[in-house]
């Protein structure tokens, strides 16, 4: 039975981290209509910011403020800089639907190599700024931290003030008449090309906290080459897929499941299908509801 806890309480952890990374995705999707794979490097980028920032001032507190401000400028940037003359002169035509794909997964590229280029390949380490010793009940240790538990707040508070900004303000509204009709919204007075500069801003937000969470949660290493932002990039856009790709509840919700099913097949089956069980998911649901779990089928209304 204490096994079956730990194991529920370490799915909900990694699965509130690829929450973050699935909401950073479908961020970009409802701004802009695309899928962002360059999302692993921002997080990454800014994640070593943060480390920077601990480095010399020994405080995690402050490096993640500075790393979320650092992911919106870098985002910004590469919207402004990058990704809108692309879609500009990509518009129409074959090319349309995958030169923002290409792109991003370029940049991705680019991102890793300039993260090494700036502070070399070796691992770093990120202190976290809570104990990762779980909590005690009698002679049981369970596996749940201070730390993961301030990883789950986390999650809870980004996604009730993103929900709020989604639903209950003009941005909100802005942003999601940008990305499904840009030409009405244009005409409506809505400033389509900054409103969608402010949602790569805000993916960028999310990735940054993302990223730092993930390494502090695990063994607090980073180095351009990681795996770990791969997987977390692979469980981000899976779990947004999964959830529907304009849903931050869908996010949330099948980032949670997602975590919990992977840490029962690896504590309970095989390790051995840590990589293949999410790519079955996958299918079964696209199979299923091509729309995701949480997506509509008509076009929703902005």
């Amino acid at each position: 039975m204490f096994q079956f806890i730990n194991t529920i309480l370490i799915g909900i952890t990694t699965g509130s981290i690829y929450s973050l990374m699935a909401i950073a995705i479908v961020l970009i999707w409802r701004s802009t209509r695309v899928i962002n794979f360059a999302q692993a490097g921002l997080a990454l980028f800014s994640t070593y910011i943060g480390y920077e920032v601990v480095s010399r001032i020994g405080s995690f507190w402050v490096a993640l403020p500075i790393a979320m401000l650092a992911g919106a400028l870098i985002a910004a940037v590469i919207e402004l800089a990058f990704m809108r003359p692309l879609l500009r002169h990509t518009n129409s035509g074959p090319i349309a639907a995958v030169a923002p794909i290409i792109a991003t997964l370029g940049l991705l590229g680019i991102i890793r190599a300039i993260t090494a280029f700036i502070w070399g390949g070796q691992d770093v380490v990120v202190k976290a700024p809570l104990s990762n010793i779980g909590f005690s009940i009698g002679e049981q240790t369970l596996v749940f931290s201070p730390m993961k538990l301030m990883i789950i707040i986390s999650v809870l508070i980004l996604v009730i003030a993103l929900t709020l900004l989604f639903q209950k303000t003009n941005l909100g509204l802005s942003l999601r008449a940008s990305a499904f009709s840009p030409e009405i919204a244009r005409l409506s007075g809505i400033r389509v090309d900054l409103i969608r500069t402010l949602g790569w801003s805000l993916s960028g937000v999310v990735g940054a906290v993302a990223g730092l969470l993930q390494v502090a949660n695990s063994s607090g290493a980073i180095s351009p080459d990681a795996i770990d932002f791969a997987v977390l990039l692979a469980a981000g856009f899976i779990t947004a897929v999964i959830g529907g790709l304009d849903s931050l509840v869908g996010a949330v919700i099948s980032g949670l499941i997602y975590g919990i099913i992977l840490s029962f097949v690896l504590m309970y089956v095989s390790s051995g299908l840590y990589f293949i069980t999410p790519l079955v998911i996958l299918i079964v649901i696209l199979i299923l509801r091509p729309q995701g779990i949480f997506g509509m089928k008509a076009s929703r209304r902005a």
